[in-house]
């Protein structure tokens, strides 16, 4: 190896260094600050204490505002999977002379701001008479990840030998039977990353959610952002920390289950 082919690895090893402390050293500002004793923010932390845990754990109003986000997003999740990848299959398999506007239609929330669904479903809900409801979030956090199904599952397609359907076909497996057994096993690491996307994007989501929630139904992410409105005290920190640890704890299952290996690079 040349002078110049360790110069170069040694630069490239130390951007991924940099871009990974700027992405993880805020995650460990909050969770470090979540502890400290102080009635404010403070790094590095002053003593420990669990108070602010605690403290938003008792809040009746804060549990129930984690448990809608976790239905809403949990829920929204399984419908943006079974529109994702009939809706994928269609556009790499059958001959449909509007598959490309099939594929813009589902996948313009990606380029159009959530700010302006989420105002647009507003009012389209309102004139209906079902405004602000749970209904209504559910409608519009699945309109906004069906794309990152849809995407994930694409690219796993595109690498996908059809001729093992076709085996699968000649040996008498039918369409239900083929798609159970061959299709799906094979697009699983792009299924599974597509929906843990859409999760996480319908878990954090405050632009679409802000437009059509009540006091009585409030997401978290909607929660602490009118929180932070009018205190800014280490509980916003101890919910923030909360939140990374549940993420955290979601790719440990997706890594003990299907293998992060597997989800970033689709099976051929």
């Amino acid at each position: 190896m040349t002078f110049s082919d360790r110069l170069g690895r040694f630069f490239v090893c130390f951007l991924a260094w940099c871009g990974l402390a700027f992405l993880t050293i805020p995650l460990i500002i909050i969770i470090a600050t979540s502890f400290t004793e102080t009635e404010y923010l403070a790094f590095p932390p002053v003593g420990f204490t669990l108070r602010w845990y605690t403290q938003f754990l008792e809040d009746p109003s804060y549990l129930a505002s984690i448990w809608l986000s976790l239905s809403i997003a949990a829920a929204a999740t399984i419908l943006a999977v079974l529109i994702g990848v009939p809706t994928a299959l269609v556009i790499t398999r059958s001959q449909l002379k509007g598959r490309k506007i099939l594929s813009t239609i589902f996948l313009a929330p990606l380029i159009l701001p959530t700010i302006v669904i989420g105002a647009a479903l507003l009012q389209y809900a309102n004139a209906l008479g079902f405004a602000r409801s749970y209904f209504v979030l559910l409608v519009g956090h699945t309109v906004i990840i069906v794309p990152y199904v849809l995407r994930t599952v694409l690219a796993s397609l595109e690498r996908f030998d059809q001729s093992l359907e076709e085996a699968s076909q000649d040996l008498g497996g039918n369409g239900v039977t083929t798609f159970f057994l061959v299709t799906l096993p094979i697009i699983k690491p792009g299924l599974v990353a597509g929906g843990l996307f859409a999760f996480i994007i319908s878990w954090i989501n405050v632009e679409l959610s802000i437009f059509n929630t009540t006091a009585e139904l409030m997401p978290i992410p909607v929660k602490l952002f009118n929180y932070v409105q009018y205190a800014v005290d280490p509980m916003v920190a101890a919910i923030s920390a909360a939140t990374i640890y549940f993420a955290i704890f979601a790719v440990i299952i997706l890594d003990l289950f299907v293998g992060m290996d597997q989800v970033a690079t689709p099976q051929k």
